[in-house]
């Protein structure tokens, strides 16, 4: 059976190529608002940090209407290190909103989720967005496509689709440049026409796969996924099964189902094939599992999640102000948190180490274990984590590391000192193209761009564009230096005085104001030269009977302050040093804190 009246797509794109923006404005035209209703741009970016950033970090789900038709989108993000996320939605989905930016063209991961989608057999939609933008090139972007299409192996169907040109800042459509479009309606209708309705017994036993879980803490675990067969309606007993695992539960009460209604989740008393719908009722039903009627028990393939590539441990904070800013600062309560996000989490991965302390925890890359961290700062979680690193696997006997694709762009004065960087982190440069913007084309370790985006902010003057995506696994390629400078350390513990930093900033930048409490081994700023630096931000000016000139105490200015943000921690500590995360604070310290201690390591050659 075919539901024709139903068509679930999913929108998969590179970062900022408008793929919430474009969910926007469909769902305005999809009548979702009212005439007058106020609305706020990038509705579907609900948390609270990716509204800060600008980014997108969780799949969403939402619907429209359109002719007698409902239209289930999900809404994915663009930034691969969250590709596990777009690779488990894509399961919900019989096509894709394929969303190239009109001057950037496919970048690293457009390849990545477009692969993902033509291996699931999901039939591709493209879409040009930014039509708008004054720098537009669409008919190079359409080769550019194309080229990637017949270099993926696309069958014949998707390549000779229509492709769409769309503003979606603007809300237009149109399949025909020399006519600009007025609305979205060329989109729908090329949705309805493109995009097949699910297919699949409708009378059959209830059976769907979890793709998503959410968490209420009124009914507590949702699950979400496409219904593949029957239908489910609200009290009937279920199980749920794990084709990989083989574990299939006791019979389980379905408490209640919702279906996508616009922004909002509604409740149905049933639901059937073809449908997105959550449901709830059991505590432990988790993503990949297979929840259906006993009377037919069978477990549905979950997609392969590429592997982390990125590990760093996280350990509990054993430092001197440990305690004094977080509520949860245990390794119980660490362990507890890292295994809920576990549950949500498909890319993420969790293992005990040699101490009850501290746990390793990898990741697709330092940006989602960022987003980790920030997140458990704002529970009022306290920790502390250790320099990110990449994950080496031995293949055929050989030690090997990943490898990322890495696209710049980036003005031509600039393209010389980035090609001279990039080269030093054992990079190789695969393609150059472009006169008055370079886009440079590398292959680079994983580990070579640790600590260059700030580096390469300052090469392009903030002008360059750069983004990565994991390639494949090579041998290890050698030393890369990490960094050339070393630490300024503080001396002793107390209050940060004006009088103590005016002296320590002549011998690098500082990363703290005064008046900030530090302690022996915390680092306060960043040496000039090679090798760490004791300073006493704390020395006070002696008092004495002679009088001061008031201009002496004026000159006393801090003028090379630069308070780090996590990510630029992140890039800066070393391999002896940790960073201490608190719900108010970030603050880097060495390993060992104690300078005689210190000292002796370093001359019996084992480091700081």
């Amino acid at each position: 059976m075919i539901r024709e009246d139903i068509r679930n797509i999913a929108i998969i794109a590179h970062v900022d190529h408008g793929k919430t923006t474009l969910v926007d404005q469909m769902l305005k035209q999809g009548g979702v608002y009212r005439e007058n209703q106020q609305t706020v741009d990038r509705v579907m970016d609900s948390n609270d940090l990716e509204r800060e950033r600008g980014i997108t970090i969780l799949s969403k789900n939402t619907a429209v209407h359109y002719r007698g038709h409902k239209i289930n989108i999900v809404d994915t993000p663009g930034h691969a290190d969250f590709g596990g996320e777009v690779e488990r939605v894509l399961k919900m989905v019989d096509g894709v909103l394929l969303l190239i930016d009109s001057f950037e063209g496919p970048m690293p991961q457009t390849r990545f989720v477009l692969k993902k989608a033509l291996e699931l057999k999901l039939k591709v939609l493209i879409v040009i967005n930014k039509i708008d933008r004054p720098d537009a090139r669409c008919d190079e972007v359409v080769n550019e496509i194309l080229d990637l299409l017949i270099d993926l192996e696309a069958d014949e169907s998707t390549i000779e689709n229509p492709i769409l040109y769309v503003s979606a800042r603007k809300g237009t459509a149109t399949l025909d440049l020399e006519q600009p479009g007025t609305d979205l309606q060329p989109l729908f209708d090329a949705i309805l026409k493109y995009i097949p309705a699910p297919e699949g017994d409708a009378e059959g036993p209830a059976q769907v796969l979890i793709s998503t879980v959410d968490y209420s803490e009124y009914v507590g675990r949702i699950g979400v996924g496409r219904i593949v067969r029957g239908t489910f309606t609200e009290g009937m007993n279920v199980v749920h099964t794990n084709l990989e695992t083989g574990v299939t539960s006791p019979m389980w009460r379905l408490g209640g189902l919702f279906l996508y209604d616009g922004l909002k989740r509604v409740n149905a008393a049933e639901a059937s094939m073809g449908d997105i719908v959550a449901l709830y009722g059991a505590e432990d039903i988790s993503i990949g599992d297979t929840v259906c009627d006993p009377s037919c028990v069978e477990g549905l393939p979950f997609v392969k999640i590429s592997e982390p590539t990125v590990t760093m441990t996280f350990s509990v904070n054993d430092s001197p102000f440990a305690g004094r800013e977080g509520q949860y600062v245990t390794s119980r309560h660490l362990r507890a948190r890292l295994m809920k996000e576990l549950q949500t989490d498909v890319s993420l991965r969790v293992n005990d180490t040699e101490t009850t302390d501290s746990f390793e925890v990898c990741g697709r890359g330092e940006l989602h274990l960022s987003i980790l961290i920030e997140n458990m700062r704002r529970q009022g979680y306290e920790f502390a984590v250790s320099k990110p690193k990449v994950i080496y696997k031995e293949i055929d006997g050989v030690k090997c590391e990943p490898i990322e694709r890495l696209i710049v762009d980036t003005p031509q004065a600039s393209a010389g000192a980035v090609i001279e960087k990039i080269g030093r982190r054992r990079g190789t440069l695969e393609h150059m193209s472009g006169l008055d913007r370079v886009r440079l084309e590398f292959l680079v370790p994983s580990r070579g761009l640790f600590g260059y985006r700030s580096e390469f902010m300052t090469d392009t003057r903030g002008e360059g564009i750069m983004s990565s995506v994991f390639e494949r696994y090579e041998p290890v390629k050698g030393d890369i230096p990490h960094r050339n400078a070393g630490a300024l350390i503080c001396f002793e513990t107390g209050v940060s005085t004006s009088y103590g930093l005016f002296y320590t900033q002549e011998r690098g930048t500082l990363f703290i104001g005064a008046g900030e409490n530090v302690y022996a081994g915390m680092i306060c700023g960043q040496n000039a030269r090679p090798g760490d630096l004791v300073c006493n931000v704390c020395k006070a000016k002696h008092v004495t009977n002679m009088r001061n000139a008031s201009a002496s105490e004026d000159a006393m200015r801090l003028i090379s302050v630069h308070p780090l943000t996590l990510e630029e921690c992140l890039e800066f500590i070393d391999d002896d040093e940790l960073l201490e995360i608190t719900p108010k604070s970030l603050r880097m310290r060495k390993r060992q804190l104690d300078h005689a201690l210190r000292a002796k390591a370093r001359s019996r050659g084992e480091g700081n």
